[in-house]
């Protein structure tokens, strides 16, 4: 009797192991593999001697770009990007040359093309790296956009280094106030957080924590949609694009005020129908012009419909509105907008 019950809780208890270990394996079967890989810097070398051996480059220059790899092991802040890129250029003219251009400019004016990134004729190795080094360099200076360009169709296959192609790309996007693009960068490029470097690892949460508070139309997305048309003008930029931003900025600021100056209306008449039935005098906090019923005829504001005519308490209030939840610098936001308004109306009286 003894003997059997002992073999029902042996039975017992490896069944309920076996279930375990089993539900163990099935709940990391739903654990998304990461959809990119570090690169190791035998296989990125491997691709560099197959590049020197097959392309019509002299003995000596292949010779040159071999050391060249061979003496940057310890290369630090770039890793396999800057190692290749050097390495690269020892053996092409092209690639020195966009190296030593973005080593010795700061605030260009009129960016080259480098039409030969775009060729179908540069091998593979040399046109997607050196992208992605050109990339990261546009980011630094603040070209956003041509970065972008410069990126798009690459993969994290095609690169040496595609934890810094996920990274300067969500940079991109986050100062371009693309939030949806952003998010799926970092949201591939954490895939392998414990991979990253330190640098990536924290600016990466930091922009995904930033990302998270921010609501379009609202006055921090509006902020940043105009702190993005000044990078815009600084460096010459005034085309068509940037006239589209504008127009998007004044729509969304339109919106805001529109709000903003509802609330106000439904306060005025709240404050007037609450004086009416306490039979008390209004306080020198209520607006005491009004004396009807608190309804008020609704108009359109904005861009020449009539906001800069309002008596300059009540702009001063919604301006207040406006600001009430948000730091006292974007109240220069508000006015900036109010003086492109003044100004438009000024030029519309003949």
């Amino acid at each position: 009797m003894i003997h059997r019950q002992t073999r029902r809780l042996i039975g017992f208890t490896i069944f309920a192991f076996t279930l375990a270990v089993v539900g163990t394996r099935a709940a990391s079967d739903f654990v998304a593999e990461p959809t990119w890989q570090p690169v190791k810097q035998e296989a990125v070398f491997d691709s560099l001697d197959d590049y020197l051996s097959t392309a019509e480059i002299e003995a000596d220059r292949q010779s040159a770009a071999r050391k060249a790899w061979q003496s940057n092991e310890d290369a630090a802040d770039g890793g396999l990007l800057d190692r290749l890129a050097t390495s690269i250029a020892k053996a092409d003219d092209r690639a020195h040359e966009l190296i030593e251009y973005c080593s010795g400019v700061s605030k260009p004016g009129a960016l080259p093309e480098f039409a030969w990134l775009a060729d179908s004729d540069t091998p593979l190795l040399v046109r997607n790296n050196m992208r992605l080094y050109l990339a990261r360099w546009l980011v630094q200076q603040g070209y956003y956009d041509e970065a972008i360009s410069w990126t798009e169709g690459l993969t994290t296959d095609d690169v040496v280094a595609p934890d810094a192609l996920l990274f300067y790309r969500a940079i991109a996007y986050h100062r371009l106030v693309q939030p949806n693009q952003a998010d799926a960068a970092l949201t591939q490029l954490l895939e392998r957080e414990d991979d990253l470097p330190t640098r990536y690892q924290k600016l990466a949460g930091l922009m995904r924590q930033d990302l998270a508070g921010l609501e379009d139309d609202s006055l921090d997305h509006i902020a940043r949609r105009m702190e993005d048309i000044r990078r815009r003008l600084a460096q010459g930029r005034s085309g068509e694009h940037v006239q589209k931003i504008e127009n998007g900025v004044i729509e969304s600021l339109d919106k805001l005020i529109k709000k903003a100056e509802e609330q106000m209306q439904q306060s005025q008449s709240a404050s007037s129908a609450g004086g009416q039935q306490s039979g008390t005098p209004m306080e020198d906090s209520q607006i005491a012009e009004l004396k009807g019923p608190g309804k008020v005829e609704p108009r359109d504001i904005g861009r020449g419909t009539g906001w800069g005519n309002l008596p300059d308490k009540d702009r001063e209030k919604a301006l207040q509105d406006i600001g009430r939840e948000f730091p006292s610098h974007y109240r220069e936001v508000i006015e900036e907008y109010f003086r492109r308004l003044a100004a438009e109306e000024s030029a519309d009286k003949p």
